[in-house]
């Protein structure tokens, strides 16, 4: 799950600690059990950045792969990225473990820095936005089954879930 969130025309990235030395990145990460794609990305959002933020359309879901120069571990990424509405920075939150700091850059200063970026998704995913490419978020069905026995939810939540 991955955030592209723009404010002013720059967009906040993080900086983070990866096996390939420290990368720019979206705010990102992986999905939770019981939470929608939408849900996991606001919260990866908040973690990586202290910044509330809530996804509002999906700009697409993309898959990379590439081989860690440390291990040779062959990785494969899948990746839905979402665009949205930035709220507060929560007072006090600090951010998740591994990320150095956040960033505010330019679609300029994003384009020159490629090579320090954490896959080719950062910048296919930004070269979208600025587009307009926009999907609804019920473009992503999410069984009322993923929030596990006792927890489903029949009613949609507006993030692709429900019916």
């Amino acid at each position: 799950m991955a955030a592209v969130i723009e404010r002013d025309g720059r967009f906040l990235m993080i900086e983070e600690e990866t096996s390939e030395g420290l990368r720019i990145n979206n705010p990102a990460g992986h999905l939770d059990p019981g939470e929608t794609p939408a849900e996991g990305c606001a919260r990866e959002a908040l973690e990586e950045t202290t910044w509330s933020f809530t996804p509002t359309a999906l700009l697409g879901v993309y898959i990379s792969r590439f081989q860690r120069s440390t291990t040779g571990e062959d990785i494969t990424y899948l990746r839905f990225a979402f665009t949205g509405d930035l709220g507060e920075q929560v007072p006090g939150r600090t951010l998740d473990h591994g990320i150095v700091r956040t960033m505010w850059m330019s679609v300029d200063e994003l384009r020159a820095t490629a090579d320090r970026h954490r896959s080719p998704l950062v910048l296919r995913c930004l070269e979208d936005y600025l587009a307009g490419v926009r999907y609804p978020l019920a473009a992503v069905y999410c069984d009322p089954s993923i929030r596990g026995p006792g927890e489903q939810r029949d009613e949609p939540s507006g993030d692709g879930e429900g019916k």
